[in-house]
């Protein structure tokens, strides 16, 4: 295995781990890190399904012992049976949402500048909803009606153009439909499972046939990456968040979206268009 592209799946997959819970866009960041790295191919689009997993792996660790409640409780526990249901009611509207229009985003706004203009955007709706004045009503996931969860699962489409971010759209939600900021969080941990593990599976369907031993190397390396920094961007951001708001990631991607248009517009970066 090339020790280039080694090093190239190293760095995407502490990319992938550190942004995939961030308000900052993981599938953005792919994008320009990839398209920095010529590695958006094929492989770098199956290798992408493959550090996503380890990202679901690790936010699935850090709650294992509410998610393991939640399924020893289904047959018996009301509040087991509510919070699985809330969770599928929110996971719906991208399932059929992301069904009718993914491709067609995909081979449309999967690059460099459509990415950047969502970061700018996306990074004014942060800095406004949260200096709003917020009337917290909702203080942890389980208080959620399954109205909550459809009005979040419905803020988390917006999710579907690059450079949004599922998390930032679900947390900027949840807070503007009166969810503590740890809620608002939580949830948007939480309802990533099922939102990416159906993601995975179906990429990984239609990406079935280019699969290779030659590449399992390569898949590791990004795979243990997206896994140990996926844990601690999870962590770090439950920490956070008790003494902050989002605005710092509000201007990184502002920062960031910037640098983009820049030197795409003077030339600086080859840019896929």
């Amino acid at each position: 295995m090339d020790c280039t592209e080694l090093f190239h799946a190293l760095i995407l997959g502490i990319v992938e781990g550190l942004t995939e819970f961030l308000p900052i866009s993981s599938t953005g960041h792919l994008i320009l890190v990839g398209d920095l790295l010529n590695f958006n191919t094929e492989k770098g689009k199956l290798f992408e399904i493959v550090i996503q997993s380890a990202a679901i792996l690790a936010v699935c660790w850090e709650y294992r012992v509410k998610i393991g409640r939640v399924v020893m409780g289904l047959p018996s526990d009301p509040a087991a049976r509510r919070f699985a249901v809330n969770l599928l009611i929110a996971f719906l509207p991208a399932l059929v949402l992301g069904g009718l229009f993914g491709k067609a985003v995909k081979q449309h706004l999967f690059s460099p500048i459509p990415v950047a203009t969502a970061f700018i955007v996306g990074a004014f709706v942060i800095l406004w909803a949260d200096r709003r004045t917020h009337t917290v009503r909702i203080q942890d996931v389980d208080e959620l009606t399954w109205f909550d969860a459809l009005k979040l699962g419905l803020v988390q489409t917006f999710a579907l153009f690059p450079g949004t971010s599922r998390s930032g759209a679900t947390i900027v939600g949840g807070l503007l439909f009166g969810l503590s900021r740890r809620a608002a969080t939580e949830f948007s941990f939480f309802l990533a499972i099922p939102t990416l593990i159906a993601a995975t599976v179906y990429d990984l369907y239609e990406s079935w046939g280019i699969l290779s031993v030659d590449d399992v190397d390569l898949f590791a390396v990004g795979f243990v990456a997206s896994f140990i920094s996926a844990f601690v961007a999870v962590r770090g951001l439950l920490r956070y968040i008790v003494h902050h708001d989002f605005t710092v990631f509000a201007w990184y991607r502002i920062l960031f979206g910037v640098a983009v248009l820049v030197t795409a517009h003077f030339g600086l970066v080859a840019w896929t268009v």
